[in-house]
């Protein structure tokens, strides 16, 4: 847990103070609040336990799903991105589709299954087959 904070403030850091000239404000229109308001309102209606920890537990969930919707948008918008950032966006994705096989194990072996992770993930995964297919076309 020490490991995954650390490597959270690190890439807080890079992002905010080394590489803040990369930024370009002028194609960043994407609103997050279509994403963190209809998040914040489904984290409280369809949860496993009405506790605090476990609201902000499903809102973590819910909002990495639909997390790469900025992402995909300016890609969109500008029709291109840096190869450093697809190469990135693509692994991440690969990454999270390895969750579905993780997912398929524990359910097999330990008879574990979590709906409101397995649908959020559904939902990112279906997100990133879009990037995946600008990804290979492009």
């Amino acid at each position: 847990q020490l490991i995954y904070i650390a490597c959270s403030y690190a890439t807080v850091y890079l992002i905010y103070m080394k590489f803040k000239a990369t930024y370009d404000g002028n194609h960043d229109t994407f609103r997050v609040e279509f994403l963190i308001v209809p998040v914040g309102g489904l984290s409280f209606l369809v949860n496993h336990d009405f506790s605090p920890l476990e609201i902000l537990w499903t809102f973590s969930i819910y909002l990495e799903s639909v997390a790469i919707l900025p992402q995909l948008f300016m890609i969109s918008k500008t029709g291109e991105a840096e190869t450093i950032t697809t190469h990135y966006l693509f692994f991440l994705g690969l990454y999270r589709a390895l969750y579905l096989v993780n997912w398929i194990w524990r359910y097999y072996f330990e008879g574990f299954f979590d709906l409101i992770a397995v649908v959020a993930g559904v939902v990112q995964t279906v997100l990133y087959c879009d990037f995946f297919y600008l990804y290979v076309t492009k």
